[in-house]
């Protein structure tokens, strides 16, 4: 069983910063994507950042290109997502989610449609 937690969402004015954390349990791929999507009401879920474990590979949304930073600890099956230079329009509900496969960047076009998910971590940035 597919365990993802979130934690790190909060509260931060515009300008500021957060780093979201998800812990991973319970599973074990040759090769997957793990990463964040976001959700603020009344929109779809879009994606903001994943990694590739199968080559390392890193890949971001154009809006949040050069603010966002996504990292690993693989001793601590932990992904983090590192925010910078928040805006308002950052403010959504953030998922960590997890797929089996081979994915590069495309993987953020579309919810994985086979994914595992965590019950997400609100994030709310006031001008």
């Amino acid at each position: 069983e597919v365990q993802l937690v979130e934690s790190g969402g909060g509260l931060v004015q515009a300008g500021g910063s957060l780093r979201l954390s998800c812990a991973a349990s319970g599973f074990f791929f040759d090769d997957y994507a793990i990463g964040w999507f976001r959700q603020a009401p009344g929109k779809e879920r879009e994606g903001v950042s994943g990694i590739s474990r199968n080559d390392g590979r890193t890949f971001y949304a154009d809006s949040v290109k050069g603010r966002f930073t996504i990292s690993t600890d693989n001793a601590k099956n932990t992904v983090y997502l590192q925010m910078n230079s928040l805006k308002p329009e950052d403010t959504a509900v953030y998922y960590c989610v997890v797929e089996e496969g081979t994915y590069g960047s495309a993987w953020l076009a579309r919810p994985p449609p086979s994914g595992s998910w965590g019950q997400g971590t609100q994030v709310t940035v006031s001008s």
